[in-house]
């Protein structure tokens, strides 16, 4: 049976366009998703070596402690400062599908908004893995730390 009302093929190029911004999304969950985890383990690192820094008495070891709290401290900025730009980029691509939607309804007069708001997004997704990138080098570097003290730890002679 025939539509009672003619299909106008335009639509389905709308929705095609509102579409795409899916894929941007996908790419900022997945980061959203990682970045939360990492947010999570460097929190419970940072309160894991602030408990032992209460138990550690003035003197090198604590001096090392407060250093790496402070690496964890400058890591959950960056973190966080990730999440919030992926939230923010999440939203931008949804305003972008949205924007595709109304600007045909209104007769293609929004011009470069939808543009706009997906060029805001993909600069934001650009910001946030520059952060995570930084936080990963943080993250090894400090671990390497860890590791030649370790290591040097290792190579004293027992004392005694």
């Amino acid at each position: 049976m025939p539509s009672p009302l003619p299909i106008d093929p335009s639509h389905y190029a709308v929705v095609s366009a509102m579409i795409t911004p899916a894929f941007f999304l996908t790419a900022a969950s997945s980061l959203l998703i990682s970045s939360n985890n990492r947010l999570a383990r460097v929190v419970d690192r940072m309160r894991s070596e602030i408990d032992t820094l209460r138990a550690t008495s003035q003197g090198d070891a604590r001096l090392a402690l407060e250093a790496r709290i402070a690496i964890h401290r400058q890591r959950s900025v960056l973190v966080l400062a990730s999440v919030r730009m992926l939230y923010a980029a999440i939203s931008a691509f949804v305003g972008t599908s949205l924007g595709i939607a109304v600007d045909a309804f209104f007769g293609y007069r929004l011009d470069l908004v939808p543009t706009a708001l997906a060029v805001v997004g993909v600069l934001l997704m650009f910001a946030a893995s520059l952060c995570l990138g930084h936080e990963a080098k943080l993250g090894l570097r400090m671990l390497d730390k860890e590791l030649n003290e370790q290591l040097a730890k290792d190579r004293l002679p027992p004392v005694g």
